[in-house]
């Protein structure tokens, strides 16, 4: 481990600040007891963490770990990324799904245990228009859904009920999304609610949906929909749990290194890692292989 010290820890502190006072106590002493140097911020809000990512990606620490969800890692690994330095995941979201695929326990002393060994990986990130994403970019219902799920937080809702709240607003409405897609030379034209781009390729079938097998294959997944309505996704919901999915003749599932997609709108929400923002299109999407450092716990085959 000597070779990964010292050692920055960003934690987003965003909701239950006195409790993640609690998580840098004990950080500190399972750091202390393996004689790692390090130093533990707790951020406020999104942008602090942002601020404080790009602070210790300039500074010496050689590993800078992220302690939140899927969104807090991305915006460290953003910091980090095509650099010598080293990611470091403590899963303190509700979703953790990066590092459920990197296989971190979801536990803070195992996961904290597990960047002190040390053993590390060169995963792929995928970006859009520049912008990086861990696990996935989506267009179309899930952005809105995401959007609608932030107003009913702020409003006073839990996570979880605004997000049912959000997602039968989302699908109240519908939106249909008119697109033109290129890839690998292909042209693809497409009327649909989603488009779902995945950093390496997802399981889309049977009871492992929405997880990922490797995360350093250098590809993309594409997943979509033609001309679907509310009860066509349930019926291609139903198709995934039976293992059926690829067959259905309105979906859509590619793999490629990138992919162009353009739409008459000058502007779309676009959703990354569960985080929503406004942007131009055209949209380019590629991998980017091996492009950033992560620790991860030790294989069995080690």
């Amino acid at each position: 481990m000597a070779r990964l010290q010292p050692v920055k820890v960003i934690i987003n502190a965003y909701s239950g600040f006195e409790e993640k006072e609690e998580i840098r106590r004990q950080l500190a002493e399972i750091f202390a007891e393996s004689e790692v140097a390090c130093d533990i911020s707790l951020a406020r809000n999104g942008a602090e963490v942002a601020d404080l990512a790009r602070a210790a990606a300039r500074a010496d620490w050689k590993v800078i770990v992220a302690g939140g969800g899927d969104g807090t890692m991305n915006t460290v690994a953003s910091a980090v990324v095509d650099s010598d330095k080293f990611l470091g995941v403590l899963p303190l979201g509700t979703l953790n799904h990066f590092a459920k695929d990197l296989g971190i326990p979801n536990d803070l002393d195992s996961a904290a245990r597990a960047i002190v060994a040390g053993h590390t990986m060169n995963v792929d990130v995928g970006e859009v228009n520049g912008r990086i994403f861990l696990n996935n970019s989506s267009l179309g219902l899930y952005p809105t859904i995401v959007r609608e799920r932030q107003k009913h937080q702020k409003l006073g809702s839990g996570k979880w009920p605004a997000f049912l709240w959000a997602a039968l607003a989302a699908l109240r409405r519908y939106p249909f999304l008119d697109l033109s897609l290129s890839v690998d030379g292909k042209e693809f034209h497409r009327r649909t609610p989603f488009v779902f781009v995945g950093n390496n390729e997802y399981e889309m079938e049977s009871f492992n949906i929405g997880s990922r097998a490797r995360l350093d294959r250098g590809h993309l997944s594409l997943y979509m929909t033609h001309q679907t309505g509310r009860w066509g996704l349930v019926r291609l919901a139903v198709r995934a749990l039976l293992g059926r999915l690829r067959e259905d003749k309105d979906f859509l599932a590619l793999s490629t290194n990138e992919v162009k997609i353009e739409t008459r709108r000058h502007r779309l929400r676009v959703a990354f890692d569960g985080e929503v923002d406004i942007m131009q299109t055209p949209f380019h999407y590629r991998v980017r292989p091996r492009a950033l450092r992560v620790i991860v716990p030790a294989r069995e085959d080690n």
